[in-house]
């Protein structure tokens, strides 16, 4: 069985730099790249990322699913990043209208299936050797959002890094660049 690790921290925290260096000297890779082009910002973003990867690396783009592209690749590292932005495409890739009046029995099913898509992943992980680090957002030191969507995504994005963090053998603070480990 592989050694999972989490990296957490803020946006521009140095979270994905330090996931990144970890594996530079590797070369049997598979960096799962969950976020999709929303606008020209982004695209230049996603750009600045695929430049600064080792070429050698084994790119897979998607949000669903992974434990699929995981059993195809074979690789002996995984490198997600990011599960904030996975989960994200996940709560909107539905027919809720999540800004209206959503039942608590919803949201609930909601969040069970977004777990489920991490428990899948996690568990060919677990099935194989390969080594997988996940980058995410630490959303939960800032105030309370005043609408309720954001307060949905903030209680999922908490809710999965706990989860991730407990299934997670090695777990990572990044903040200002430096990181703390704190599992």
């Amino acid at each position: 069985m592989g050694k999972i690790t989490l990296v957490t921290g803020g946006s521009r925290s140095g979270k994905s730099s330090f996931a990144e260096e970890i594996l530079k000297e590797k070369d049997d890779v598979l960096y799962i790249a969950t976020a999709i082009v929303t606008d020209k910002e982004m695209k230049e973003r996603i750009d600045r990322h695929k430049e600064s990867r080792n070429p050698k690396w084994t790119t897979y783009e998607g949000f669903k699913d992974l434990h699929i592209a995981v059993r195809e690749n074979n690789k002996s590292y995984i490198l997600l990043d990011c599960v904030t932005v996975m989960m994200t495409n996940l709560l909107f890739d539905r027919e809720e209208n999540l800004e209206k009046n959503v039942s608590r029995e919803t949201l609930d099913l909601i969040y069970k299936d977004i777990e489920y898509e991490f428990s899948m992943l996690l568990n060919e992980v677990k099935k194989g050797s390969s080594n997988l680090i996940m980058v995410t957002n630490e959303v939960g030191m800032g105030i309370v959002p005043e609408y309720k969507l954001g307060r949905i995504f903030r209680d999922f994005a908490g809710w999965i890094n706990q989860f991730l963090a407990r299934n997670s053998e090695e777990v990572y603070l990044v903040t200002c660049g430096i990181p703390l480990k704190i599992k």
